[in-house]
């Protein structure tokens, strides 16, 4: 029995009047969209709630500003429902970096500090921690995972790197590059224990795991919801519980530096926060259409069987096993082993995802690890099983063909 025959293809989602889930989102026919992962995508009706609200950003902007903070404090308090968090310790932000960002910029100086780090982080937020290191005259450690690690064996692999002078860990909740989840739990466990600062990175969390920070005692907690929760770009939420909260401050220096936090974030001065205002309509807009926990069941069977789809496509081609070996897969991001010597480094992967849109009009996903090269497809409401299907047909024989001639075959 072949993957794809063990792989039941879901029927489509249809909103309330029958129509396709598609129709509820204004991307273009004539492009293939099988990587919501990478920049998301945002519900018409979010779009439009945004557009409202600029309109009256700009048809009274001295009533609108001074109003805004008590405006995003109210947002906060609807997203930190969402997440089932409490809304004194969360705080807007652009993106999941840029929360990093924040930590990096508000930890006290510890010279000579070591930050562990692992080999499936996300390279802006690795960046950024290298940099830190460098400004305190410290190091960073990289815990080596395998990608096919058990949660105990990805667990030990981080803790065996903490010593001494370890200040802070940076650890992705679901990995960008490979998809999978890591212990954040287990590993915050130990970083509390011994007393050292951690720093979760859940940008593709929100919307993707119900309760993300149950049972997770970290310092630092930075989500996008501009991926999964499709609300408009720039939106993310920053969640500081430890000792260390009170160090937070936003990276722009505004009026509203003398509150605590997360209330001085709320002020960011001349800041378009209409983003975040119309979170909101986009979480509310799944919620109602579908249900979340339904949502995140067809978002899972639909990568099930794209997964199994693809991997078969390139098997009956190569005569290769193009499963991925992971270890903690993500409900709605898959990876599938690309042909021997394609898109093995971080380069050659945005080079290809770059050809496969311009020759093919496919917006997909093309990631390396260990030197290995893989496609990670994501799924969401508005994709069908045909959407996985037609990669199959028309992308799978253009990448065995291209891996050919670039052996030379």
């Amino acid at each position: 029995m072949t993957e794809t025959m063990m792989a039941i293809a879901p029927s489509p989602l249809r909103l309330g009047d029958g129509s396709l889930a598609r129709t509820a989102w204004t991307l273009s026919p004539d492009v293939l969209h099988v990587n919501h992962g990478s920049f998301g995508a945002v519900p018409l009706v979010a779009q439009q709630e945004q557009s409202r609200l600029r309109s009256e950003m700009e048809a009274a902007p001295v009533i609108w500003f001074p109003e805004l903070p008590a405006r995003v404090a109210s947002t906060r308090e609807a997203i930190a429902a969402f997440l089932r968090a409490d809304a004194g310790d969360l705080a807007l932000v652009p993106n999941a970096s840029a929360g990093a960002s924040v930590v990096y910029s508000s930890l006290p100086v510890t010279p000579g500090l070591e930050i562990v780090v692992t080999d499936h982080g996300y390279g802006a937020v690795t960046m950024g921690a290298e940099r830190l290191a460098r400004r305190w005259g410290g190091t960073v450690r990289t815990a080596r995972v395998p990608l096919g690690a058990t949660p105990e064996e990805a667990h030990d692999a981080i803790v065996a790197e903490l010593g001494d002078k370890t200040g802070l860990i940076v650890v992705d909740q679901i990995t960008s590059a490979t998809a999978r989840f890591l212990p954040v739990d287990t590993v915050a466990a130990v970083a509390r224990e011994r007393g050292i600062a951690m720093l979760v990175d859940a940008a593709h969390v929100p919307g993707l795991v119900a309760d993300p920070l149950a049972g997770l005692d970290c310092d630092f907690w930075v989500g996008n919801l501009h991926k999964f929760g499709c609300a408009p770009r720039g939106t993310a939420a920053l969640i500081a519980r430890g000792p260390l909260r009170d160090e937070l401050y936003p990276l722009i220096d505004s009026w509203g530096a003398p509150q605590h936090f997360p209330e001085r974030f709320d002020t960011q001065g001349t800041v378009d926060a209409t983003a975040y205002l119309s979170a909101p309509t986009a979480l509310d807009f799944i919620g109602s259409s579908w249900g979340w926990d339904a949502a995140r069941r067809y978002l899972t069977a639909l990568a099930d069987y794209a997964e199994a789809t693809i991997a078969a496509a390139f098997t009956n081609l190569t005569g290769e096993d193009h499963r991925a070996d992971v270890g903690s897969p993500v409900n709605a991001l898959r990876l599938v082993r690309l042909p021997t010597g394609l898109g093995t480094s971080h380069a050659e992967a945005d080079a290809l995802r770059d050809r496969v849109a311009a020759e093919l009009g496919i917006e997909a996903a093309f990631t390396s690890f260990a030197g290995v090269g893989y496609f990670r497809l994501s799924t969401h409401v508005y994709n069908t099983a045909a959407d996985f299907e037609e990669f199959a047909d028309r992308c799978v024989p253009a990448l065995v063909a291209l891996a050919a001639s670039a052996r030379g075959e």
